[in-house]
């Protein structure tokens, strides 16, 4: 294993250049002639200083071209970020690069210059097919296996889908479900503090108009009012009130999303409260109004049909003395069967066969 300043010289030395050459090769454009001219081109006489943007000018194309080409070959960019290289190790502290070549595998030797003596012993992993098109993302995978046809089909591969999810909910309900025990709190009924009972409906994250409903109730002997208020409330909230209950319930869905619908009931509640509170109309003049309230007629179980032991006991011996009259009479003749006075009393008579009618040749009546 060789260090990470002999990696870079060795693949800096082997691999040719990619980085694009940044000089600016001067763009030529051929000057524009007038076609069938009879005058010669004019040269300038006075010759031209150096250094100047004139001097440049001046040259031939085909020189800029060669120096351009020259100065843009693989092998001298790569030549030239070699040296570049070196100056930049060299510029490096020594006791840095002395620990570098000590913690090398083999110990290979580096030159005063770094330059590489040995390369033999530098791993370089060989590049290797693309992956496939299953494989992106999984390199354990591999390249594709080839196809014979012989997979499943569309129906088979969604039956093994299935499969697999039941498998999933299976191991759900074996390793996670008991963990919900932990979550299970006790039962704490509400107290004064929270008076108001919301009730959501959820369709299991199915889309439904009813989704966004939202229902609250609440007792009027719970929201600390005289009896003056607690009176003006019921009448405020007029049909949304039981008496039999003694609850208001109120809902919503004008909103899109719960959180609207439940403040709206919010701030209608503390409305009511306020306007109950207030003295200036209590509202004494006008009657309670509960004809919304029909009360449902509960027909209640008669007590004499309820079988209780001593009942029980009397039906019992009941049957038991019929069923004892009915078998003396048996005995005695006394008795009446249905069946045998029906028998008895009807006339014997025989079957007397029916008439058939029977047809001449080819469908014709007998005469």
């Amino acid at each position: 294993m060789a260090s990470i300043s002999r990696r870079l010289l060795l693949y800096s030395r082997r691999c040719p250049s990619r980085i694009p050459s940044r000089s600016n090769i001067p763009t030529l454009t051929a000057q524009w002639q007038r076609p069938l001219s009879t005058t010669s081109p004019v040269y300038a006489k006075e010759p031209t200083k150096e250094g100047s943007a004139t001097a440049a000018a001046a040259e031939s194309p085909s020189k800029v071209a060669d120096e351009s080409a020259t100065s843009s070959s693989p092998e001298t960019e790569t030549a030239r970020q070699l040296r570049k290289l070196v100056e930049d190790l060299k510029a490096l502290d020594p006791d840095v690069v002395q620990d570098a070549i000590r913690k090398g595998k083999h110990g290979i030797p580096f030159a005063k210059d770094f330059e590489l003596e040995n390369d033999e012993d530098l791993e370089i992993a060989e590049e290797t097919g693309r992956a496939g098109f299953w494989a992106e993302g999984e390199e354990s995978l591999g390249p594709d296996e080839d196809y014979y046809g012989d997979d499943l089909t569309s129906l088979g591969h969604g039956e093994l889908e299935q499969h697999r999810e039941l498998r999933e909910y299976a191991r759900l309900i074996a390793w996670e479900l008991p963990l919900l025990s932990q979550l299970a709190r006790p039962f704490e009924p509400p107290t004064a503090a929270t008076p108001f009972r919301f009730r959501y409906t959820s369709y299991l994250g199915e889309s439904h108009p009813a989704v966004n409903k939202v229902v609250v109730e609440f007792t009027a002997s719970d929201m600390n009012l005289t009896i003056q208020q607690r009176d003006k409330l019921i009448k405020l909230a007029g049909p949304r009130y039981n008496p039999d209950t003694d609850i208001i319930k109120m809902s919503c869905e004008d909103f899109d999303t719960q959180a609207q619908n439940k403040r709206f009931l919010g701030e209608t509640i503390f409305k009511l409260l306020a306007e109950a509170k207030d003295g200036k109309d209590t509202f004494e003049d006008v009657p309670f109004d509960f004809r919304h309230r029909k009360p449902k007629v509960r027909y209640e179980f008669p007590k004499e049909w309820i079988l209780t032991p001593e009942r029980k006991k009397y039906l019992e011996n009941k049957r038991a003395q019929a069923a004892k009259l009915d078998d003396e009479r048996l005995h005695t003749g006394q008795l009446v069967d249905g069946k045998t006075v029906i028998d008895t009393s009807l006339p014997f008579s025989t079957p007397e066969p029916e008439p058939v009618m029977v047809g001449g040749p080819r469908g014709k009546q007998l005469r």
